[in-house]
Order: structure tokens, then sequence, then C-alpha cells
């Protein structure tokens, strides 16, 4: 019987507090088994087509293929508006098969879609003009004003984490946020309004409450504070012990117990600390592990790098790359068109057809990032066989978990030993402790800003945050819970949290908190099944685990990859972990850096530092130009008026024109995966992006 024919204007149906249907009185479960079939096939072809669409404008960006994805996307978007009323017309909450119910559910759920035609292009074309400004800024050289043609990934990004002077540091933040967050400002108030509309359209009451649908949990934001809570003390430490040699290396601009400037962390958004190692790090003639010299010497290649990534998984008797991973990905930046570098893995909904997308460079870093782009890889694969609402991650943060659990091992100095990558590396107590410092420098210090990122959109969408205090408000919070604050003025002019791709994509970022709690659960499990790593035994910690090899470890792994989100985060959980917890604990985290902790705890004590900040008692105005600014730290020549602005970021752009405005691809941040169906945000072409 066809399905999707009918829907029964007079059933009675229950409805959300907005007057939105949820759900209708058909029962029959075989009518409903025989949709989803149907669904499952025509979904999964435009899907491919959408990813197909998204890829060839993230590696050949123009307009020809912009337009292309633009309608790709339109295409699916129209499809799922057109059986929404199907979907609904089911009485899927009554269904006594759990898994039918479970698949029902989340197609229920169609995000954007569910909006006006135009209002849904009204929101691409928001979108559009955020992600235009974003992807196409360049400013001027602080060295050289006539060279206006720094971009954030090849250069900016390079200058921050290399550069000591202070005011060429201030210089790149500065014009970085402002070239991109004020041009963006404009746009982002439309975008909060009609993700709203679209979330009430969905039956949640606002964006923020869709987003976190996703987990399947009532309480998860308490969950989440309760966990920064944990976490908050090691934070604190690494704080305080950055702080003082931040002040030996640039004096009298940082106060003693106060904030830490954002420029001056080695990132543009102060999300991750570990470019600063190089005077920071405990021991200073002790080395860290890096085996970027080693690769060049040995005419390392970026196809072996990938070769190496693909034979870690085969160690654990995981899948191995299909053909059409070698011959259709991106590894390098190709020459002679615009693409998005950013390093992500690609599902195209057809089984064997992965892709990674990365303009790779044979480095330490890099060798890292193939490995944990390869982890999504693994994934796809190991859940290809579900039906496509099912082939995801258990929840938005285990995709990217997965990758980094496998980072984990693949960058410790006991593997990169084995691949004979760190030949003169004296691994003593003192190389520990600085791997475990550079460790969390990346891992520890980026938990408040991804709480933070979202927590500041949570009270954009509810209303406690309007369009007066944006800015504001956003330093605020990450003065509260970061310990950073802008070293020049800020004001109501300003969009700083702009100057984030995820901000300007549309992307969920919690994903990110989650994954980075969770990823140290998954490596304590594995490290166990592996017998790398034995609890309370000092020769066997769980920094040292290295599970290259262990056919047991990669066969845990699968049982977990293998149900993809076809149950609830909490089972998939209780699966990898072999039934010893189903929650999310920093206990693994807090383990794996205790002997860090013990070292700062001492070193802090011993010279009488201030363990938290204080505020630099400004004041915090919500009126239009209000300013939140370091009074101790003077503008720099960032303000040098000869610094001219890119010519391709024209504050001007039209929200009714798509010549000058870009579209991200269907990647998500440091890494890309297929969005469940259920949470279609920017109808698959966002990037998850993030590097985060």
């Amino acid at each position: 019987m066809e399905v999707f024919y009918v829907l029964l204007l007079s059933a009675l149906t229950l409805v959300s507090a907005n007057g939105v249907k949820l759900y209708g009185n058909i029962t029959n479960e075989e009518e409903a088994k025989y949709f989803l079939l149907r669904y499952d096939i025509q979904m999964t072809e435009l899907c491919r087509n959408l990813q197909y669409a998204n890829w060839l404008y993230a590696t050949n960006i123009n307009n020809i293929t912009q337009e292309n994805m633009i309608n790709s996307a339109l295409e699916q978007a129209n499809y799922i508006k057109n059986i929404w009323p199907n979907v609904t017309a089911f009485a899927w909450p009554q269904f006594k098969d759990k898994n039918l119910q479970r698949q029902m559910k989340f197609i229920s759920t169609i995000d954007i879609a569910a909006l006006p035609l135009q209002d849904l292009k009204k929101l691409k074309k928001v979108r559009a003009g955020m992600s235009s400004v974003y992807s196409t800024t360049t400013i001027c050289d602080y060295k050289d004003p006539e060279k206006c043609d720094l971009r954030l990934d090849q250069d900016l990004t390079k200058i921050l984490a290399t550069s000591e002077n202070y005011d060429e540091l201030l210089h790149v933040w500065k014009e970085w946020h402002e070239k991109v967050g004020r041009p963006m400002r404009k746009y982002f108030p439309i975008y909060v309004s009609l993700t709203n509309k679209a979330a009430k359209l969905n039956g949640f009451n606002d964006t923020g409450e869709m987003w976190l649908s996703a987990y399947e949990s009532d309480t998860f934001t308490t969950e989440i504070k309760n966990i920064w809570l944990q976490i908050k003390p090691l934070y604190q430490q690494i704080h305080a012990y950055v702080r003082r040699k931040l002040i030996n290396q640039y004096r009298d601009v940082i106060r003693e117990d106060g904030p830490i400037p954002a420029h001056v962390l080695g990132n543009m958004w102060a999300q991750n600390w570990q470019h600063i190692e190089r005077f920071a790090k405990p021991f200073p003639n002790k080395s860290i592990p890096d085996a970027t010299k080693e690769m060049l010497r040995q005419n390392y290649t970026v196809q072996k790098m990938f070769e190496m990534g693909e034979e870690f998984f085969t160690s654990l008797g995981l899948k191995p790359m299909p053909e059409y991973f070698w011959t259709s990905s991106m590894f390098e930046r190709p020459i002679g068109r615009e693409v998005i570098c950013h390093a992500s893995a690609w599902d195209f909904c057809a089984h064997d057809d992965v892709r990674i997308k990365m303009c790779t460079v044979v480095n330490n870093e890099d060798f890292i990032t193939v490995h944990h782009e390869m982890g999504h890889i693994q994934y796809y694969l190991q859940y290809g066989h579900l039906p496509i609402m099912y082939r995801d991650g258990a929840n938005p943060g285990f995709h990217e978990a997965i990758g980094d659990t496998l980072a984990l091992s693949a960058g410790s100095s006991k593997h990169l030993n084995k691949l004979r990558l760190l030949p003169n590396y004296i691994d003593d107590y003192g190389s520990k402790i600085n791997s475990l410092f550079a460790m969390a420098a990346s891992k520890i210090m980026f938990l408040p800003f991804s709480y933070v990122t979202d927590l500041w959109r949570w009270k954009i969408f509810k209303g406690e945050i309007t369009e007066k205090n944006y800015n504001s408000e956003w330093w605020k919070l990450r003065k509260e819970y970061q310990g950073i604050e802008p070293a020049v003025s800020r004001s109501e002019i300003d969009f700083d949290p702009g100057a984030k791709y995820h901000i300007a994509n549309g992307v969920e970022y919690l994903r990110y908190f989650v994954s980075h709690i969770i990823q140290f659960q998954f490596h304590k499990a594995l490290c166990l099944e592996a017998g790398q790593y034995e609890e309370n035994n000092p020769d066997k910690p769980l920094h040292e685990c290295d599970i290259y090899g262990s056919k047991e470890a990669g066969t845990l792994m699968r049982k977990m990859l293998m149900m993809g989100s076809s149950k609830p985060w909490p089972e998939a959980m209780s699966v990898i972990t072999k039934g010893a917890t189903n929650k999310m604990d920093a206990g693994p985290m807090l383990e794996y850096f205790k002997p860090l902790e013990e070292f700062l705890k001492e070193e802090n004590r011993k010279n009488n530092e201030f363990i938290g900040w204080r505020d630099s008692s400004l004041p915090e105005s919500t009126e239009s130009h209000s300013t939140v600014t370091n009074p101790t730290i003077k503008d720099s020549k960032a303000t040098d008026p000869t610094i001219k602005d890119s010519k391709t970021t024209d504050p001007t752009i039209k929200l009714t024109t798509n010549k000058d405005s870009t579209v991200s691809s269907s990647t998500v941040s440091s890494c890309s995966r297929l969005i469940p169906f259920y949470i279609l945000t920017w109808i698959l072409s966002s990037l998850l992006i993030f590097l985060k």
C-alpha cells in the first residue's frame, strides 16, 4: 500500500504547547514500516545528491557550485517538508515496536525545513551572508600595511601561534574580530528570529531546546554544568600557572589576579593554549613529543601519512579505507581553485563512498588530525548498514570523541616511538609533565569556551540576551568561565562571537564539550580491554596507554560504532564501558591529568599564585555602545589608521543577492559528518567543523 498518500485530516492529533501537531492516530505499524522503507530509499538518494553538491562546492568554490548546492539543499528540504504531514499522521509514540517508534521520532523533527518557503530562502541568504563574511575576510599585515591578503587558516593562525610580539598579536586579533564581526552583526538577529520560528514549528520553545533534544535528556544542561564544576579546579590551576608565565613574558600588561588578555594565548579564540608551550612548559629543557622534524627527515609524504593512519585502524581489526576514499578524497590544497581547507570527513550516504577533505601538511599536528578524521570515516563504515535515520553518532558528541580517542593513542610518545619518529626523545618525569601540559592546554582549556559558545546562544534564543547586549554579554560569560578578556575596548558595534566559524555558520557547539569529556571515558575503556592500563598501577598509567595492535580493543569499539544512533547514547556508553557506566563522567579525564594537577598545585603554592581571577571592575553596560575593556592595556599599532580594509569584507553584502555570498559545505567543524535528520541544521550545509 502506498503510504505517501494519505493524511487523515479528521484524525485526532496531539499538539505541542506551541500548537504544533506532533502525531496523529494512525496506529498501523505495518504501514509505518513500509513508509520508513520508502523514506530510507528516497532520503538516501537525496542525501547522496546533496553531499555531492556540497563536496563540489567545498572543493571548488564558485557561483555555479554554490547555486547547485543551494538547489540540492532546497530539494531535500522540500521533500522533507512535503512528507512531514504523513509522519505526524502516525500515532508513533503508541507503537509497540520501539525501534519503529525511535525512527519515527527522529524524522518527526525536521529543523529549518519546517519554515515557509520564503522564510527558508531568507534564512539561507542570511546564513550565506554570515558564511561569506567569515570565509572571505582577509586582513593587512602588521609589518607591511600594504599587504592585505592575510587569511585565517594560512596566515593568522600561524602568527598567533608563533609570534611573541605583543602588538602584532593584538593587531591580528583586533583586525580579525572587527573585519568579521562587525559586517556579520546585522545578519544575526534575523538568523535568531528565523531559527526560533523553525524550532517552534517543530514543537520546541526555541532553537536551543531543539539542539539539546539530540541528547535525549531533559536534564542535560544540568549534567553539563556539573561536569564543568568537576573540571573547573584543574582549569583554574592551569590558568594561574600560565598567567604567571605570560606575566614573565609580557611584564606589566597582565595583572597577577586578573583575567588574561585573549590575544596572547596562541589561538584566535583562546580555545587552545597549546602554542604557548614554548615559553610556558613546566620543564623548559625537556621536550614535548613532536614528530615533525623526523617526518621531514624521513621524507614523509601526505599519502604516507594517510596510509599510516589506515594501518592504525587495521591493526585494531577495524575496516580499511575503501577504494573511493583513495581515489576521491582531497588530501592536499589544489592549485588554481578556491577550496574550504578546514579538515573534514564526509559520508556520501552510499556505504563505501567516504572521503576526507584536508589541506594536509607534513607535520605532527596534521599526522594526528589524519587519525582523527579517519575515526569519523570508521564510524561511517561501521554503521553504514543501518537505516539512514540511524547513520549518525549516538549523540552529537560521539562522532567527535571517536576521532579524538584514537588520536590519544596515535599521538602518544609510546606510539610515535614505535614508528621511529622520536629518535632523541627521553621519556622521563619532566618530559611526561611537559607532554601532559601540552595536552591539557588543548583539552582542558577548551572546555569553558565550548560551554560558553552555546550557553551564550541558549540565552539569546530564550530572549535573555538581546541585540542590545550581544557583545557585552559574550565577554561577561567568557570572563566568568574562561578568565579571559579583550585587551582593547569593545562595544555593541562589534560582534566578536561572529569571529568563530560555528557562530557564523550556525553549528551547535556543545558537541565538542561532550566529546572532550567522553573521549577519555572511551580511552580508559579501550585501554583496559587492551591490557595497556591498570587502575592504581603506576607502571601502566592512563596517560601512557597506546591501544595500537589490540584486536580486543578494536572489537569493543566496533560493537559501539555499529550501533550508530539506533539506541539512546547511554546504552552506547554502557557497551563500550562493558556496563561500568552509562553516564558522562569527568573522572577519567581528571585521572589522565592527575600527575599534572599535582605538579601545578605545588608550583602555584610555592609561587603564592592567586587561583582564579578577579574582575577588572569595568562597567558592564547594555547600552548600544557599551564597552568591555582592560584599562591597564593600551591600544597599540593595531589601531594604526594606515591599516586598510580587506576588499573581500565589504559590509554592504545584501540579503537579496547571491553573488557576494558563500555557503559552507555539509561538514561540521574540525570534521564533517552526516547530520541527523532530526537536526537538519543548515540543511546539511554547515561545516562541523569545528578545528574546532
